[in-house]
């Protein structure tokens, strides 16, 4: 058999998924595409485990590590994928580049040592001062998002 034909094959498949996955927008196309250049890998290593004529079949082994870690990675990723579309009612990649949670609320608590730490209360829970009796806002930001989405 000659090398070419699965390297050639092999090569089609890689640029495929790699289409797939930089014009793509759903994020399970996208998936798919990985999986595809997943693929692509697995040829080559096959067929230059033949053509080499191992004798441990270490291509062949690396081939299925390979598919086991895409088993796992398409698990997970499908996981992610059904739970922010549950959120967010959509699976466009364009449409998640908001996920990232700015609040003011959750602000990091200040630093030991300064001017404000000394007059906090054991009560308090932390990043809140003691004398502070007003409402907090800790979910000011998720609530303008579901606001904004309903």
């Amino acid at each position: 058999m000659h090398l070419a034909y699965p390297a050639v094959l092999a090569a089609l498949l890689f640029c495929v998924g790699l289409y797939g996955v930089l014009a793509r927008r759903n994020a399970i196309l996208v998936l798919m595409s990985v999986e595809l250049m997943l693929n692509a890998v697995n040829l080559n290593l096959v067929a230059f485990d033949v053509w080499l004529r191992d004798t441990l079949h270490s291509g062949q082994a690396l081939t299925l590590f390979t598919i086991a870690i895409a088993a796992a990675e398409i698990g997970i990723g499908l996981a992610i994928v059904l739970a922010v579309h549950r959120n967010r009612g959509t699976s466009d990649i364009d449409r998640l580049r908001d996920t990232a949670e700015t609040d003011d609320a959750e602000a990091l608590p200040e630093a030991p040592g300064t001017d404000d730490a000394d007059h906090r209360d054991t009560a308090a829970p932390p990043g809140r001062a003691a004398g502070n009796a007003g409402p907090t806002n800790t979910n000011a930001g998720r609530t303008k998002k579901a606001e904004a989405t309903a």
